[in-house]
């Protein structure tokens, strides 16, 4: 993902409601939304390997592509955060923003 969808990230974190939603463009949407769709079909494929009764070393390489690629999106998202969501909310004095992605980083992290 280049820096240009990413900084163009969410302008706006919150609607006026103060529901938490993070607009993205279009371009990144799809790209997420594209990647997700291929590790769904890796964790269907998975699914039929085990129904198969695959060797187990293969589904056990099978999983950790899937968990590689899930961990992609994360960083994806995360960055995208950070670059906006983030740099918005701490410019606005909300430095709870902080707390809450030191949280959110020590739960990707286990």
């Amino acid at each position: 993902m280049n820096d240009e969808i990413i900084a163009s990230g969410c302008g706006n974190c919150c609607d006026g409601n103060n529901e938490r939603k993070t607009y993205r463009p279009d371009k990144m949407k799809a790209s997420l939304i594209s990647r997700l769709n291929r590790i769904e079909g890796q964790i269907r494929g998975i699914k039929g390997m085990i129904e198969k009764d695959a060797y187990c070393d293969d589904i056990l390489n099978q999983i950790a592509s899937v968990q590689a690629a899930m961990n992609s999106v994360s960083k994806l998202l995360l960055e995208n955060h950070m670059k906006s969501c983030l740099i918005s909310r701490v410019q606005a004095g909300e430095m709870e923003v902080v707390d809450e992605l030191l949280k959110t980083i020590e739960k990707m992290m286990k």
